[in-house]
């Protein structure tokens, strides 16, 4: 794979950007919502369910990639990541719900931080050299 491949691969572009966007958009609601000890609203519950549908496009993209005959520079960690970050958003609502407290916001606000660093890591897998 060369600089060329990588840096046309799937999962660089809009899509990834916009996730990282909306998570930290979502990160800092969460963030000023535990500040005022406030529990998990609605409009981080949408907040998740967007971005989700985000990821999910970007997951489709991926996946329809690899059935083209592309390749990730680390497949297996690039297949882990991919399934993590479909899998945060949906994890984060349910805890979120069940910690109807600014705790909740919390957990709401980590799940959307640690978003971002998952998917440049799963850039990063599609982009490492086979060798």
């Amino acid at each position: 794979m060369t600089g060329a491949a990588a840096a046309g691969s799937p999962v660089d572009g809009v899509l990834a950007t916009a996730s990282i966007v909306l998570s930290l958009v979502t990160a800092l609601w969460a963030l000023v919502a535990a500040a005022r000890n406030r529990p998990p609203d609605r409009g981080q519950l949408i907040g998740l369910a967007v971005l989700e549908l985000a990821l999910l496009a970007l997951a489709v993209v991926a996946i329809v990639a690899v059935a083209g005959g592309e390749r990730p520079g680390e497949p297996g960690a690039f297949f882990g990541y991919l399934v993590t970050l479909v899998c945060l958003p949906p994890l984060a609502a349910v805890l979120a719900r069940m910690e109807p407290t600014r705790w909740g916001s919390g957990i709401v606000c980590a799940v959307c931080l640690v978003t971002p660093v998952v998917v440049v890591r799963l850039q990063q897998t599609w982009e490492v050299l086979g060798g």
